[in-house]
């Protein structure tokens, strides 16, 4: 049996799965311009695999996997199906255009999961493994194949799933701790004993790879990766920033740079390019609305702040005092370069650059035009400044509706009233509105401009640097059944940064849903 993805013993697989676990994380859906710019980033990076998606999904997922496939350069890219035919020959159509394809299946192996979900017999479910994987693997050379719920599930069990799997044509094993349960030295025994049971079962069973997916409810989920490496795994699943459905997934962030610091313990390769994982993060932040906690390992704004008078004298003395990795080292540039008003385009151009941003020539007039205004109102723009006018800049780039002009009355006595003019499609429509405060009345004109039964889930401000003159940014969450999408602005104006951020959430909804309900005759000016 030849592996379609032979690696060497010390090297891990990155297996990035932010737009597939990542965007079903509830809020962050993210448009298939979006997603193809975070696969081409995760393929610049270095990413091993990207898991582009879950074709049978729905018909927008099956065209995303499909043109990520095309247009990758380097990396693997997999298709998710369930272990039901009509999935598999859809995710095969999916990613059949790619250089290097992979249709990743799985099915529920633990007797919760048996009993109340599958509703199967232990049998019925490995002559469902052995079907389907022979099924992926007459598609595709290379096909991984999950144990869900593999954490739950008995061992001996588990062990005879996989040996089927191994056989039926599989040549990557996942097994995931589904739901967060396990802690690190369980997930390496699992891992240590069913690839000895392989190894033991299995000609030429080394070269099966095995796969470590973790999600991250009791905040071990980059421990028990690591462990997984341990027990003989080869390839770790993880996503940008750890965002995933419930507490999120393993942070590829996180992993890359354990592994990269700790060589010590952990005696192992990756090929990440380490110095464009802040750039990744600010990103996949950007596109989902999702942002990034202040404290969040590696990323975050505070990861390599030091406030305490002691951690201060420490580091002037010397860095390594208080930090064991340097900001450079994963894309954290610190420069002494001041924005006003009067920096001009190509001193703009080189603060995104060493903010981690590269845009396109029309993004960047886009936000350049909106530093200089920012500039004119600001005394001194700062770094995150420019983060949240160019985070805004990317979250907005193909939106169909878009803010032209607000003008709030406010006050003591009420009602307040607003005076809106939005544009859709290219047609500019007014609106006027009154409400129980400035938030309200806002809020009142988009919907009547764009009427709409989503509820207002989420809506949280603060202040992007501190100063009377700071923007806020404003996240709004909008839920409508079962959809749920996130949307985020930026403004020194507390309410324009409101209504940017609830248009952007239904700029995102109606990308879902497929339509905008806009007013059927607006007031075109």
């Amino acid at each position: 049996m030849e592996n379609a993805m032979s690696i060497p013993h010390d090297r891990v697989v990155i297996f990035d799965t932010t737009l597939r676990d990542g965007e079903q994380c509830p809020g962050a859906s993210m448009t298939l311009e979006e997603k193809l710019q975070v696969a081409d980033l995760l393929d610049t990076m270095g990413v091993d695999v990207i898991e582009a998606g879950f074709p049978i999904a729905s018909n927008g997922d099956f065209e995303s996997v499909a043109e990520i496939a095309r247009r990758t350069k380097k990396a693997v890219v997999a298709g998710l199906a369930r272990a039901i035919p009509v999935d598999i020959a859809r995710a095969g159509e999916a990613v059949k255009g790619a250089r290097r394809p992979r249709i990743h299946t799985f099915v529920s192996t633990s007797p919760i999961h048996l009993e109340h979900q599958m509703r199967k017999t232990q049998d019925q479910v490995i002559d469902i493994i052995t079907g389907t994987v022979a099924q992926a693997r007459n598609l595709v050379d290379d096909v991984e194949w999950s144990a869900m719920d593999a954490t739950r599930t008995p061992i001996d069990y588990l062990q005879r799933c996989v040996e089927t799997a191994v056989k039926a044509g599989a040549t990557t094993i996942n097994l995931p701790d589904t739901v967060g349960y396990a802690t690190p030295s369980e997930y390496e025994a699992m891992f240590r004993q069913v690839r000895a049971h392989i190894l033991d079962r299995v000609p030429n069973g080394e070269q099966i790879v095995f796969s470590a997916h973790c999600h991250d409810d009791l905040g071990l989920a980059v421990a028990n990766s690591l462990a997984a490496l341990a027990g003989g795994a080869r390839q770790i699943e993880c996503t940008i920033n750890g965002l995933g459905e419930r507490a999120g997934n393993a942070a590829l962030e996180e992993v890359v740079m354990a592994i990269r610091t700790r060589g010590d313990v952990l005696p192992y390769a990756t090929g990440i390019e380490a110095t464009m994982l802040t750039r990744a993060s600010k990103l996949v932040s950007a596109v989902t609305s999702f942002p990034v906690q202040y404290n969040k390992a590696i990323v975050g704004r505070n990861a390599f702040a030091h406030e305490s008078g002691i951690h201060q004298d420490g580091m002037l003395k010397n860095n390594t005092t208080y930090e064991i990795m340097t900001p450079d080292s994963v894309g954290v540039s610190k420069t002494s370069l001041v924005m006003g008003k009067h920096s001009g385009r190509a001193a703009f151009r080189d603060k995104l650059k060493a903010l981690g941003y590269e845009l396109g020539e029309n993004a960047l007039n886009d936000a350049f035009s909106r530093f200089k205004e920012l500039a004119d109102r600001k005394k001194v723009v700062y770094d995150e400044d420019i983060e949240a006018l160019v985070d805004h800049e990317i979250a907005a780039a193909h939106d169909r509706v878009k803010l032209v002009s607000l003008t709030v009355i406010a006050g003591t006595h009420g009602p307040q009233r607003a005076t809106m003019k939005m544009e859709v499609d290219g047609v500019v429509i007014t609106e006027e509105s009154a409400g129980n405060g400035p938030v309200d009345a806002t809020f009142n004109c988009i919907q009547a401009i764009m009427p709409h039964s989503a509820k207002l889930a989420l809506y949280q401000v603060h202040a992007v640097t501190e100063g009377t003159d700071a923007q806020a940014e404003v996240s709004v969450r909008l839920e409508d059944g079962d959809k749920a999408v996130t949307g985020r602005g930026s403004d020194p104006d507390t309410l324009v940064a409101s209504a940017q951020a609830y248009i952007i959430a239904l700029n995102k909804l109606a990308t879902k849903r497929g339509s905008l309900n806009a007013q059927a005759q607006p007031a075109a000016e």
